[in-house]
């Protein structure tokens, strides 16, 4: 049995799938693209919520510090406090990729 190819997308072939849909000056949809995504780190980097309809949302989330341990050493160690990301999947979405899944 043959596995599925996995294809990752980045933001070169996201501003090419815009380019050929849109059918806009490549360097244009690379300059909107661009924006797009300093948008978004400037606006979690200001600890807002980003809301993107029928996507999902970001989120700036808080984590405290805590005690760890390292699996193979067993040693024991803290780990900072930290910010991370939080993506939650709109229903929209989830009925996409469950239907799709079908």
């Amino acid at each position: 049995m043959t596995q599925p190819v996995k294809l990752n997308i980045n933001k070169k072939s996201i501003s090419q799938n815009i380019h050929l849909s849109v059918g806009t000056s490549k360097k244009n949809i690379d300059k909107i693209t661009q924006d797009v995504v300093e948008a978004v780190i400037e606006t979690l980097i200001q600890k807002q919520k980003i809301n993107i309809k029928n996507f999902g949302s970001f989120k700036i989330q808080q984590k405290k510090s805590r005690i760890g341990r390292n699996p193979k050493t067993l040693e024991i160690y803290e780990i900072n406090e930290r910010s991370v990301i939080i993506f939650k999947t709109s229903n929209y979405l989830k009925l996409q990729i469950n239907t799709f899944n079908d």
